[in-house]
């Protein structure tokens, strides 16, 4: 593991500033091309620099990208410097990571970006915003290629590497890289991530509270080995009846059933339901009677909905594992959770827990299999500890947002998290100067869905981080065809959105946080 000190990067940089004739760094001053190509002349423990390299203006096209639309969403990049780098902070990791460094204006910061699923890939479109911003940017496969889980049969430490390890050693070595190439290192360092994203930046502030001053975790996958085990828990069921499944007309109609009892309990009729925690759809209401011809749903359809909103319980430690929520319905498939929730859960089962490649769904049980996940995870990925105070003490702030119709990863997994970091604090005024979480309502998983999908957290954490202003509200939009059609604050939970009674529902001045 990498432990060279802040110092001792400033002595590497002066170190190699002396050999290649570095100019001394004046913030928006242009560095030289000799500048970027001379950091693989550097030497740190454990890593090896594989490429460092000008791209210029608009002039990046990543490898195997397929595509003239997918290459022009990079030309309006400004030159930067591309590196490279493999890290192996254990004999079994092979960690790549790539960052972007800009060669002028740059802001003085660093941004890191997150993973999505079992994802191992370089995320080179989420590094196109925090460089157009100015920030230094980095990515991490993670320590593993493709996107299943396994990578993980047979190799523990790839799995460390998975689970928080590679975040880590990536922080480290980008701001060697930064310290090097600019002779300053950033003023500031931001993490931004959303679902396996948002699981990371948890496992950060969790582990690493000097890693980044500032972390935004978006619909966090915290409950790692939950979720895997709450959709399988429905996928089996599904899998062995498919008269029990739920098609796209009988998910539309607990849909429109969920928008009549809720919607409108904020005083608002939007086709967005507000607060769906406190929404109560009762399945059994739609079942089919005798002689019936209209749209409604069967026995084994009942019971079916009825699993998916329902919550499950850990039987060793009695935690809850929370279902999905009314106004999700729309994301919901044939087989439940989404296919990746359940493509994630079964790889989880089939090469974490089990270490079996020929595991399959009709050998889980989930009252041994969430316990046997649990224990078997150790928290290397669930991002479950709610003592925040090493990361809260030196001034770290936390801005976490999950959507209300997620139906993806259960957004009732993040008030769960907010109350257990409430206890372990005492009260909310405890911790609201250092951790806000925002609910979006009618957001699905990470955007998309009826509610007001685009907002700007990155500012919002900037705000809070450098001047002291913490977000009080975030203004966000929802867009149709390109076309902004609905604009709303977001509210720090467990405020909501109160309309004014007066002016237009679709603008976002005429709505007020408040306590519910």
């Amino acid at each position: 593991m990498l432990n060279k000190s802040v110092s001792q990067s400033l002595r590497i940089a002066v170190g190699l500033a002396a050999l290649a004739g570095f100019s001394a760094f004046v913030g928006a001053a242009e560095q030289s091309p000799r500048v970027c190509t001379e950091l693989t002349a550097l030497q740190l423990p454990a890593v090896s620099i594989t490429l460092a390299e000008v791209i210029t203006a608009g002039g990046f096209a990543p490898e195997g990208a397929a595509g003239d639309a997918r290459n022009r969403m990079y030309q309006p990049l400004p030159a930067f410097c591309r590196v490279a780098a493999t890290l192996r902070p254990s004999a079994d990791s092979d960690i790549k990571i790539e960052m972007w460094l800009p060669v002028a204006q740059w802001n003085g910061k660093y941004l890191a970006i997150g993973n999505g699923a079992f994802s191992g890939n370089i995320r080179h479109p989420a590094m196109i915003d925090p460089l157009l911003r100015g920030y230094a940017t980095s990515s991490t496969d993670t320590g593993h290629e493709d996107n299943t889980a396994s990578f993980g049969l047979g190799h523990p430490e790839k799995v460390i590497d998975f689970g928080w390890r590679s975040v880590h050693e990536m922080a480290a070595v980008a701001k060697q890289l930064i310290t090097t190439y600019y002779q300053s290192g950033p003023r500031y360092s931001y993490w931004n991530g959303c679902s396996a994203g948002g699981r990371q930046a948890l496992q950060a502030a969790q582990r690493f509270p000097a890693d980044f001053d500032g972390i935004i975790a978006g619909a966090p996958g915290l409950d790692w080995t939950g979720r895997a085990v709450a959709a399988l828990r429905v996928a089996q069921v599904l899998a062995a009846d498919p008269a029990a499944r739920l098609g796209e007309s009988e998910r539309d109609l607990l849909h429109r059933a969920a928008l009549n009892i809720c919607d409108a309990s904020d005083g608002v009729a939007d086709g967005v339901i507000d607060s769906p925690q406190q929404c109560q759809v009762e399945p059994a209401t739609l079942r089919c009677s005798t002689g019936s011809d209209s749209a409604c749903l069967t026995e084994a359809q009942v019971t079916t909905a009825n699993l998916i909103y329902g919550s499950a319980i850990n039987p060793a430690t009695g935690r809850t594992i929370p279902g999905l929520v009314p106004g999700s319905e729309p994301g919901w498939t044939d087989l439940g959770w989404t296919e990746s929730a359940r493509a994630t859960g079964d790889e989880q089962l089939k090469y974490l827990v089990y270490q079996d490649p020929n595991w399959r769904i009709e050998q889980f049980d989930f009252d041994i299999d969430v316990v046997k996940a649990e224990q078997q995870d150790n928290n290397t990925l669930n991002a479950l500890n709610a003592d925040l105070r090493p990361f809260f003490g030196r001034g770290g702030k936390l801005l976490q947002y999950h959507g209300w119709s997620d139906p993806q990863i259960s957004p009732l997994s993040s008030t769960q998290y907010y109350a257990s970091v409430l206890d372990v604090f005492g009260s909310r005024a405890a911790i609201h100067d250092d951790y806000r979480l925002f609910m979006v309502p009618g957001m699905a998983h990470c955007g998309g869905g009826p509610g007001t999908d685009s907002f700007d957290a990155v500012s919002a954490l900037e705000a809070w981080v450098e001047n002291g202003v913490a977000p009080e509200r975030i203004n966000a939009t929802h867009s149709t065809q390109g076309v902004v059609d609905r604009a709303r604050p977001l509210c720090p939970f467990p405020e909501v959105a109160i309309w004014s009674g007066a002016g237009s529902t679709d603008v976002a001045e005429n709505f007020s946080c408040r306590m519910p």
